[in-house]
């Protein structure tokens, strides 16, 4: 005999329906995807430290493009964010005006702001440290806590990423500022692609689908014709014209199918 169901059973299972869908994300992840406190520290720790002692390199070649102690140390207290700091002095150690240096390095810091806007929904940080948080939002911090599988893990993959590299970049700023003369020249020892190679290291991951593979070499192709014939900083600007263009292009390859 087919059992029946009473006429209370729909009302209490559209009430279970109701409260399975108002649970938060990290709840309707299963159990196994949690990952221990633990690991996400030890992992947030070594990205801090290995991108945080390139800050050496940085005040060598800050210091050997021409700016004082001061302005070193308070572009990475002020600033924080290497890639920006490197195209800055290495636009001014390639002669380009100041105001040139300054805008490249501020279009290539924009995309912290793209980050910060994912990061509010994961994080989802408190109104009163939501200013700070905002100071460490970059490549490193990013990439850790988007790597994480819940709101918890990404919270501490942030703070423990952003503590870490924020102290030692700094001090690492001012030993390698301190130090620029007994290094010398530091086009001899390649310290001002320190920056750079981190960047990409950190990039080349994320270049997944076709489109960021062609916006990446547009964008290389773009700064690298250019860098003969521009001043110094502006084959940066002109390389950011990528995005658009590749965007563009497939919106019409789109349109015509």
């Amino acid at each position: 005999m087919a059992e029946q169901s009473t006429p209370s059973a729909a009302p209490a299972a559209g009430h279970t329906a109701r409260a399975e869908a108002a649970k938060p994300a990290d709840a309707a992840k299963p159990a196994d995807a949690a990952k221990p406190d633990r690991a996400v520290v030890r992992d947030s720790l070594g990205v801090g430290v290995a991108v945080g002692l390139s800050g050496f390199a940085f005040g060598v070649t800050s210091v050997g493009a021409g700016l004082g102690l001061l302005q070193t140390c308070a572009l990475s207290l002020l600033v924080f964010t290497g890639a920006s700091q490197f195209a800055l002095v290495g636009a001014l150690a390639a002669g380009g005006n100041p105001f040139t240096a300054a805008a490249g390095a501020f279009f290539l810091g924009t995309r912290n702001a793209f980050y910060g806007l994912r990061l509010s929904q994961l994080l989802a940080l408190p109104r009163a440290l939501r200013p700070l948080g905002a100071h460490w939002v970059i490549d490193e911090t990013t990439a850790v806590a988007l790597a994480q599988p819940t709101r918890r893990a990404a919270r501490i993959g942030f703070t423990v990423t952003g503590l870490t590299l924020y102290v030692l970049w700094n001090l690492t700023t001012l030993v390698g500022a301190l130090g620029a003369e007994a290094v010398g020249d530091t086009d001899a020892w390649g310290l001002d692609a320190a920056g750079p190679a981190v960047f990409l290291a950190l990039l080349a991951p994320m270049l997944r689908s076709t489109t960021d593979r062609a916006v990446a070499g547009l964008a290389v192709v773009l700064g690298l014709g250019f860098l003969p014939v521009l001043p110094a900083g502006v084959p940066v600007l002109v390389a950011a014209l990528a995005a658009p263009a590749v965007l563009w292009l497939r919106g019409r390859e789109e349109d015509r199918r």
